[in-house]
């Protein structure tokens, strides 16, 4: 396993890590790799879909009606 890195600080509890505190930028780092992953996911699940396709007009009457 690596070393943690310098700006890192592990939360303990009753000697148990229980949370990390890591700079924002990590953070912020970190959820741009999950939104990226979750929609990895989504093109895979979607290409092994059959392709549809409909009329332009048909798509926009369904999309005025309220």
């Amino acid at each position: 396993m690596k070393a943690a890195p310098p700006d890192l600080e592990i939360v303990t509890r009753k000697g148990k890590p229980v949370s990390v505190i890591i700079p924002i930028k990590d953070y912020e780092e970190l959820l741009e790799r999950v939104e990226d992953s979750e929609d990895t996911a989504w093109l895979k699940r979607a290409r092994r879909k059959p392709l549809q396709y409909r009329p332009l007009e048909e798509y926009l009457a369904e999309r005025q009606q309220p």
